[in-house]
């Protein structure tokens, strides 16, 4: 049973609950009543189920504003005319590629978006531990936004009304958590990620760890529940069941092979990827961290047993295994090197 607390008491379709089968005693991360949300009129809002492949676009470059137009001519027309998008990037500080987006990938997507003639387009993000105001400024990221005319949205700055819940039975959380009101409004969410490992026991970072900034820093309880449990993949992945982005653009211009997420060793991945199923973009990004010669958590697990894919498979948010995965490229080096990475992902 699942449902989002103040949006009524059913979600797409899923079983109804009752208010108190959720809380046993009070609920510390409870501030103010949400807002009304009428989640019957919104798709995307649990995980949608895995087709029986998954395509994984592939462009191998060091210009990342090619990459992002050779990426989205691989995905064909985007159909936003007249909706609204948020897009998520990696601003949890505001370190260079891979420690936070590269502003190249954001502005050329934010460019390509906008063409596609949406209602409007708005980035959204919240940053940790620095303030995200201030990882905003230092990024640029403000001056960016007002130059594209694209709406730029502080989750720090979000009113408790700004925040909704999401719980359902067989989650890690342990009172369920909180997700930006503003992904759940928006008609299409896109995400664009980097590619690295993380030494606080995510393991990596890439598209399912990018739902972590979907949910709240200040004021709830809710960071410090993940990185002091021991199932923080498991609640990474489960965050992702809140929205579908209708995909994710991965950077792996440079990449970190260990340390991360802000600091770590680096590599040039000279690689950039893109798809519509965040287990299989991952599952590649994993692959390439392989390629690259990694650290042990990566290299000496098979990619469909860590934790964040293993999780994220059993709740059904992308393909099963391997074999649902092709990679698609757009010229011979590219190619080639999906060939590669396909022999590893089947190791």
């Amino acid at each position: 049973m699942c449902y989002y607390a103040g949006l009524g008491m059913t979600a797409l379709g899923l079983a109804s609950c009752t208010p108190g089968s959720w809380r046993k005693k009070e609920d510390p991360m409870m501030r103010k009543p949400e807002s009304s949300y009428d989640a019957t009129t919104k798709s995307g809002l649990v995980g949608k189920k895995p087709t029986a492949t998954a395509k994984v676009y592939l462009v191998k470059t060091r210009d990342r504003k090619e990459g992002v137009k050779r990426l989205l001519a691989l995905l064909g027309p985007l159909a936003y005319a007249g909706k609204s998008i948020l897009v998520k990037p990696n601003f949890n500080t505001a370190d260079p590629a891979p420690g936070s987006t590269h502003n190249d990938t954001l502005e050329q997507l934010l460019i390509e978006l906008k063409a596609a003639g949406p209602s409007s387009i708005a980035v959204g993000e919240r940053s940790g531990p620095p303030l995200t105001e201030i990882v905003l400024k230092q990024k640029g990221v403000i001056e960016l936004c007002d130059r594209l005319g694209v709406k730029l949205i502080n989750y720090d700055k979000l009113p408790p009304e700004g925040w909704v819940k999401f719980w359902r039975e067989g989650l890690h959380w342990r009172n369920g958590f909180y997700v930006a009101k503003p992904v759940l409004d928006a008609d299409v969410n896109i995400g664009t990620c980097t590619l690295k490992t993380h030494a606080y026991g995510g393991v990596f970072s890439m598209s399912l760890k990018l739902a972590v900034g979907i949910t709240p820093r200040r004021g709830y309880s809710l960071m410090s529940e993940l990185h002091s449990s021991p199932h923080m993949g498991k609640m990474i992945a489960e965050i992702n069941l809140a929205y579908t982005p209708d995909f994710v653009l991965m950077d792996g211009v440079d990449v970190f092979v260990d340390g991360g997420p802000d600091r770590g060793t680096r590599r040039e991945g000279n690689v950039m990827l893109l798809s519509r199923d965040r287990v299989a973009l991952d599952a590649v990004g994993l692959a390439v961290l392989k390629d690259l010669g990694s650290n042990r958590k990566i290299m000496e697990v098979p990619i469909f047993k860590q934790e964040q894919i293993s999780r994220a498979v059993e709740l059904g948010l992308g393909v099963r295994s391997a074999e649902q995965i092709e990679i698609i490229a757009d010229d011979r080096e590219g190619k080639k090197y999906a060939s590669r990475l396909e022999k590893i992902l089947r190791e």
